[in-house]
């Protein structure tokens, strides 16, 4: 019976994130059909020999809106796996994907390349800052004694409120007029200009990371009980640690250097997911990555269609949604402990 309801749940969520992201490229402008989606999805993919879409609308779905609906579904889904799997490494409810001062990290980068002229650069200069932030903060974890989590978590705490205020300088000395809006924008999380490099790019992270976390959900499951618990089930717990803090590093950079500093995806969704499946991550893993895929999808079509033609940046539409529905996630918490 239970076998038969985790089945229904994941198909459940497969077809609405299909639908979702089918809906989400009709949204706009331009008056696209369903129909329309998926005859220009089939006929890039070569099933559809002729397209009777025009050129024009053909180029608005598969070069305009499709890339970017892709690269959102990726980005919640990495986020919300990568917060799923901090929050068991630590053992904290609170922690996030940007525990280790990885956001803070990419935001510095990412402003540093655009005072200098390089906003072509961005993705870069923040995927580098990133990792930057992770190495600095693990090699003063390290120096301090060892690099045990809370040790770390210190660490990323002060480099990431370090890098903010690097930020903060290089923005009030150096950002005017169109930088300024553009580091405001990244700053607040934003997958506008999204292309198929950016979504390849995110799938392509999620391929070679996910299955890393995946696979190591028994490991997690373990960690519950704390690291000496965990030993005595014969789970390696130092080479378990580092090798998901690294692929939930590398995952995160790559998420944020493509859309930013989006919060609360990768806080909310996995309690939201735990309240419905419990705490047994071979569960939890897989689900959140569906569920974050489509809040992250809603999100960024909300973004980009509600105040049209202006956009409001994605981070926006994540905190007023997430903050709300993390409170009442406590609130539930409360009555059921």
């Amino acid at each position: 019976m239970t076998r038969s309801l985790n089945a229904t749940a994941y198909i459940a969520l497969w077809l609405l994130l299909i639908a979702s992201a089918t809906i989400a490229v009709t949204f706009g402008p331009a008056d696209i059909t369903p129909t329309e989606v998926w005859t220009t999805i089939l006929h890039h993919l070569g099933l559809v020999p002729e397209s009777p879409v025009s050129r024009l609308r053909d180029a608005i779905v598969w070069d305009l809106r499709m890339p970017r609906v892709i690269a959102a579904m990726g980005v919640g889904a990495g986020l919300a796996l990568a917060g799923a799997v901090m929050q068991a490494l630590t053992r904290n409810p609170l922690a996030d994907p940007y525990l280790l001062g990885l956001s803070s990290g990419a935001a510095l980068g990412a402003v540093t390349l655009v005072v200098m002229g390089f906003a072509l650069l961005v993705p870069v200069g923040a995927f580098v800052g990133s990792l930057a932030a992770l190495g600095l903060a693990l090699l003063i974890a390290q120096l301090l004694g060892g690099a045990t989590p809370v040790r770390a978590i210190l660490a990323g705490i002060s480099i990431s409120a370090l890098a903010s205020a690097m930020t903060s300088f290089i923005i009030f000395w150096s950002a005017t007029g169109d930088s300024y809006r553009e580091i405001l924008s990244w700053l607040m999380g934003s997958l506008s200009g999204s292309g198929w490099v950016d979504a390849g790019l995110v799938a392509a992270s999620l391929l070679v990371c996910a299955p890393v976390m995946l696979i190591s959900a028994r490991g997690l499951d373990a960690f519950a009980f704390g690291e000496k618990s965990a030993a005595s089930l014969g789970v390696d717990v130092g080479r378990l640690r580092w090798t998901l803090l690294g692929a939930s590093a590398l995952l995160t950079g790559v998420m944020v250097a493509i859309g930013g500093a989006i919060g609360f995806v990768g806080l909310v969704v996995p309690h939201a997911v735990r309240l419905a499946v419990g705490s047994r991550h071979g569960k939890l893993l897989p689900l959140s990555m569906l569920v974050g895929a489509i809040f992250m999808l809603w999100a960024d079509t909300m973004a980009r269609t509600l105040f049209d033609p202006r956009e409001l940046p994605v981070g926006i539409v994540t905190a007023l949604v997430g903050a709300p529905a993390f409170l009442l996630i406590l609130m539930r918490f409360r009555r059921v402990t």
